[in-house]
């Protein structure tokens, strides 16, 4: 009778072992996919900041042509900077593409600058400044460009563990067992200042 009880608690043991590292595989098994998800959702929050801030411009561009219709040089460059920016576009699938991303990442660095030189000319233009839809969209940009630094910022800290789970044991073996077509993730390459948001003034 004793023997049968030890015996029963070994085998429920034993069960309750087998049972916990199964799981304990799952969960291995499901973090590739899982911290995929979650990039790919980090990466459509970039997108969705870069295109408040495309949609801003066109605003923007006609609030200063109003006041400083003389500043057709740098109009034309923030036009022709925001065209090219919604252009090139990087979906989820494509963030694995080292080039296609460069492309989109120099692509907004450039509309950066070209804002940059628009807000610097604002300076020279008092009654423009103080005019109310002009302020409405300064704190609007503002407030885009904070949202872009965030966005950023929790995008490159979703593929930074993303892209060490492929990289180590055992994600590792899973990934090239269960999931081949897995690749690193590209992320954005530090530009001066861009451990801050634009400092936008007027």
């Amino acid at each position: 009778m004793g023997l049968g009880r030890l015996s029963s608690r070994l085998r429920l043991g034993l069960t309750a072992v087998l049972v916990a590292s199964g799981l304990t595989g799952c969960d291995a098994v499901n973090t590739i996919p899982t911290l995929e998800e979650r990039a790919k959702s980090a990466w459509s929050e970039v997108q969705n900041q870069y295109q408040r801030r495309a949609d801003l411009i066109p605003n923007l561009v006609e609030t200063v042509k109003g006041f400083a219709q003389q500043e057709r040089e740098v109009l034309t460059q923030v036009i022709e900077a925001r065209a090219k920016a919604t252009q090139v576009q990087v979906d989820a699938s494509t963030i694995t593409d080292p080039q296609k991303f460069r492309e989109f990442q120099e692509a907004q660095n450039q509309l950066s600058g070209a804002l940059g030189r628009l807000l610097v000319t604002v300076e020279r233009y008092p009654e423009l400044k103080s005019n109310a839809n002009f302020l409405a969209l300064q704190s609007q940009l503002e407030g885009t460009e904070n949202r872009i630094a965030v966005a950023r910022r929790d995008y490159i800290e979703t593929v930074r563990v993303y892209n060490t789970e492929l990289r180590t044991i055992p994600g590792r073996w899973i990934a090239a067992v269960l999931y081949p077509e897995s690749r690193p993730m590209e992320t954005f390459t530090a530009t001066a200042g861009s451990e801050r948001p634009p400092q936008v003034r007027f």
